[in-house]
């Protein structure tokens, strides 16, 4: 791993500075991750275990732009029983969020805005901790902003995925004042801006980044490539509610962000966390290091 994908280390992308700040690594099904990619395909590139399931990483990124602090996803968190860590062997021990952010040079209380891409337990669940009155904000100055139509969604509790939202991961935030809802984007800092990318669900967003000149723009890609090897059109999840979507929305966003050369942030990648996606031969894409030494 180089310089720039350690955790913590500063990236820089322009006018911005980007920092990796990853919570804990879990593992999920194999099978589920891949869809209709066989796995004689997807084995080569992902090892499994022995129950078939692949390692993940959450990949948080903490950006800063000007005098402002965004943090993009919030993890695992703290409150998964200890069933649902057998379960998604999550690894426990290690640096969690906040303590990556501190290692980054910040504090929780630095961060001034918090952007979920979606509400999936995996991606917001340090948005809370436990306060002496019950939950509360775990960034307390920050406001958070999540897309209106996945906060209605996430309330409706389908039978489909129900699994994977956690009100106590949202509804302390609405009691406390601190969310801001947006519809199809939203600029929470300059360079910093969601746009709604559906497929994994309705209103999931990926995140760009801008710096401002050559070669400063970036990309958290959210579950919409969750690692390296999703960047091909037809590697996409079975946990997708609407694959063909998926499938449009890469095909509008992958081939840009080749032509671009842009910074992709791979949110899942325990092996590789940062890249470049490149089309080779013509019509078919791939993701490469981001630096040398990756």
């Amino acid at each position: 791993m180089s310089v720039g994908s350690a955790p913590g280390a500063a990236i820089p992308l322009g006018s911005l500075r980007l920092h990796l700040v990853p919570d804990a690594s879990f593992a999920l099904d194999g099978g589920a991750m891949f869809g209709v990619v066989p796995k004689t395909l997807w084995n080569r590139v992902k090892r499994c275990d022995e129950q078939n399931r692949i390692p993940m990483a959450t990949n948080c990124l903490l950006v800063e732009s000007g005098r402002e602090l965004v943090l993009v996803d919030t993890g695992l968190g703290e409150r998964l029983s200890a069933a649902e860590r057998e379960l998604f062997a999550v690894a426990t021990g290690g640096p969690r969020l906040p303590d990556r952010i501190r290692a980054a040079g910040y504090a929780p209380e630095d961060v001034t805005h918090v952007l979920l891409t979606h509400l999936h337990f995996d991606h917001c669940g340090w948005n809370c901790r436990q306060g002496t009155a019950g939950l509360e904000p775990t960034f307390p100055r920050a406001r958070y902003w999540l897309a209106r139509g996945e906060v209605e969604h996430a309330r409706r509790r389908r039978e489909r995925d129900a699994p994977s939202y956690r009100p106590e991961n949202w509804e302390p935030l609405f009691a406390a004042g601190v969310v801001e809802l947006f519809d199809d984007e939203a600029t929470p800092a300059a360079g910093v801006r969601a746009v709604r990318a559906p497929g994994h669900n309705r209103d999931m967003c990926i995140v760009l980044l801008d710096g401002g000149g050559e070669g400063a723009r970036g990309v958290f890609l959210a579950d919409l490539v969750p690692q390296a090897v999703h960047v091909p059109f037809p590697w996409i999840m079975s946990y997708d509610l609407y694959p063909v979507e998926t499938m449009a929305t890469k095909r509008r966003w992958i081939p840009e962000l080749a032509r671009g050369d842009w910074l992709c942030i791979f949110e899942h990648d325990t092996d590789q966390p940062l890249g470049r996606i490149v089309e080779e031969p013509p019509g078919r894409f791939h993701a490469v290091p981001a630096f040398a030494g990756d």
